[in-house]
């Protein structure tokens, strides 16, 4: 990409819509721009009888998308987060509109796919992994909260599967993807240009039957036993000693992982998590994120996880609260309070509800 290609890329031909996210040296960052092009063309396909399906891809080697554009949340975040709060708006809606997309939706999630390019991809109804996916949420690590409807999904994988993933930032393969259910089909990625070119000529059922292969072992699935025992208690204080009193060895590393992010993110995350699995649709549980994420916005450890992780890069958080132990019920109360006439407001459909 050049200094005058445009970040996202939209053509429909040959029956398919086709959106490329092509910011590459960024590994197609989303922005909020980026997002309302994306709301924008879906909508008009939505009800264009010459478009049979929806193509979702990011341009270069690296991967479909790293999500949001943190650095810029960062600046904004430190002058206030206005910008980011309506950003945020709009991504959240278009997460729920794709979750409820009418036509087939294919997103193509090779290399890495994180945080909001979980939301454009995993919300689909046909999310294609190869052997290079690399799927997380990785939002503790930066003192947030896993978002973009990313509690949804983690709360419905199978036991506290999804808990893990989310307190340690773990990373999802192929066969843990498809396990967890933030994917539905395995294709090689040599084979990905021509599976999209059987999308122009045929169904979406019949290139899958052609390209489609069985998905790799779960690599996370194998390690359910341990993971649902020390994940059911209902602080991540608990949680961190159960894991160091396990004896299986990988347990009590996942302790000390877990240790490093940020300890009001992680209380947060957990709730967050027990909530969204009792909400109903998925727009009861962006309405609650939403919530959750402004208040990030105003808290010390969003931009002092960003700071360490992206902008200067010592790796050295400074958290508040700095242990676990010094997280309050209060402090925790703070992401869920309502927002009054900033609430997100999402409706799932009449009959879905």
């Amino acid at each position: 990409m050049t200094g005058n290609e445009p970040e996202i890329l939209i053509e429909a031909k040959n029956g398919l819509g086709r959106i490329t996210l092509n910011r590459p040296k960024a590994i197609n960052a989303l922005n909020h721009t980026m997002v309302q092009a994306m709301a924008e063309a879906l909508l008009e396909w939505s009800t264009d009888d010459t478009i049979r399906a929806v193509v979702v891809a990011g341009a270069g080697e690296r991967g479909l998308c790293a999500g949001g554009d943190i650095v810029a949340i960062y600046h904004d975040a430190k002058d206030g987060g206005t910008g980011t709060q309506d950003f945020w708006r709009d991504e959240y809606i278009l997460n729920a509109a794709i979750g409820r997309y009418p036509k087939p939706y294919v997103a193509i999630m090779d290399g890495i796919v994180m945080g909001g390019g979980i939301g454009i991809s995993a919300h689909g109804n046909v999310r294609i992994v190869t052997e290079r996916s690399s799927l997380a949420m990785p939002e503790v690590g930066i003192g947030f909260i896993p978002d973009v409807g990313g509690t949804y999904l983690l709360s419905r994988a199978p036991g506290e599967l999804g808990t893990h993933i989310a307190l340690t930032t773990g990373r999802l393969k192929a066969g843990d993807a498809i396990a967890l259910g933030f994917a539905d089909h395995f294709v090689p990625s040599e084979a990905l240009d021509k599976f999209v070119t059987a999308l122009e000529s045929g169904s979406v059922d019949e290139a899958l039957a052609e390209y489609s292969q069985p998905a790799p072992e779960s690599d996370v699935l194998a390690q359910q036993s341990w993971i649902d025992a020390a994940y059911s208690a209902d602080s991540v204080r608990a949680i961190v000693e159960q894991l160091r009193a396990s004896d299986v060895p990988e347990a009590q590393a996942t302790a000390e992982t877990i240790l490093g992010k940020s300890p009001v993110a992680l209380e947060a995350t957990l709730r967050s998590l027990r909530h969204a699995r009792q909400l109903g649709t998925l727009e009861e549980v962006l309405n609650e994120e939403y919530r959750v994420s402004l208040a990030s916005l105003k808290t010390h450890d969003l931009v002092e996880g960003i700071r360490a992780q992206v902008v200067d890069k010592d790796r050295n958080p400074a958290w508040s609260p700095a242990t676990l132990a010094d997280v309050t019920d209060a402090d925790v109360d703070a992401y869920f309070q309502p927002l009054g006439d900033l609430e997100l407001g999402l409706a799932a459909p009449e009959g879905d509800r």
